[in-house]
């Protein structure tokens, strides 16, 4: 039997060539049009005032939570097209975050594959338990927890992959891999306990 993959698949390729120096020195600046870009299609709540003044800013987009959530418990019900629209905004989320890991010197796309290979299928609602989404966020606890400490060390990993490029002009295989596994974890995690497409616990594991 072949190995059993999760709900949500993910990779990025791996760069085997030399990667542009310049830009990878000044990644933190040039990543910033498309991370305003990604703000504005994500969604943030903002406020101004104080008091009973304050008012309220919402932007639109950002995943789909809420709705699919009292969907899926009340009419066991997932639409198809709020589970492309959730799919289409990780992939965004995925090309300016493997961008700004240094990942790939590619200018992300907002809608482009590029080098991320994100997908998953639409779930069918039926098949999705009518009262797990409501705790699926503290199920997942343990997770947040791992991968705090995962990003950590992917955050070290980066500084190094940096100093590397610059040096050699390459990503090292080996942190590559580790900080794609790392980003697999996370996707997986944000599939079960925020995008809610699926039932199945997400693995302990960066493969």
């Amino acid at each position: 039997m072949g190995e059993r993959t999760y709900t949500l698949t993910f990779s990025v390729d791996y760069p085997d060539r030399d990667l542009d120096r310049l830009s990878t020195f000044f990644r933190i600046l040039t990543v910033i049009p498309i991370a305003i870009v990604l703000g504005l299609v994500s969604g943030s709540t903002y406020s101004s005032g104080g008091g009973d003044s304050t008012t309220y800013f919402i932007a639109a987009g950002g995943f789909l939570f809420g709705a699919p959530l009292v969907m899926l418990l009340f009419r066991k019900k997932y639409p198809a097209w709020w589970a492309e629209w959730n799919r289409e905004l990780l992939r965004f989320t995925n090309r300016v975050g493997i961008y700004f890991y240094l990942m790939d010197d590619t200018y992300p796309s907002t809608d482009e594959e590029q080098s991320v290979h994100l997908d998953f299928d639409n779930p069918n609602g039926e098949e999705l338990s009518r009262g797990l989404p409501l705790v699926k966020w503290f199920l997942a606890i343990p997770h947040y927890i791992v991968l705090f400490f995962l990003w950590i060390a992917a955050f070290v990993v980066t500084i190094i992959a940096w100093f590397a490029i610059l040096f050699t002009g390459r990503y090292p295989q080996g942190l590559f891999e580790f900080v794609e596994g790392v980003l697999r974890w996370q996707n997986r995690v944000v599939a079960y306990a925020l995008i809610l497409i699926t039932d199945e616990y997400p693995p302990f594991s960066l493969k």
